[in-house]
């Protein structure tokens, strides 16, 4: 009986972490720039093919509200 009340007490304690975590990296998506969101956008736009790798950067640019800055 004592073991299942340590187990969800810890169990409650790992769940609580967890979101409280989840909240902070809420916040901090909500601070950062527009100079952030695309960096981190087109971190995945790496391709071998360049014409793909130009239209993922395009639709950063678009997504990160910084219009029309790629002219190729």
């Amino acid at each position: 009986m004592m073991k299942t009340q340590v187990t969800i007490l810890a169990a409650l304690l790992i769940l609580v972490a967890l979101t409280s975590n989840l909240d902070m990296v809420a916040e901090a998506q909500g601070q950062l720039g527009p100079g952030d969101c695309f960096d981190g956008c087109i971190t995945g736009c790496v391709q071998r093919d360049t014409k793909k790798m130009i239209k993922c950067e395009r639709r950063c640019a678009k997504k990160c509200g910084r219009g029309k800055i790629l002219n190729f």
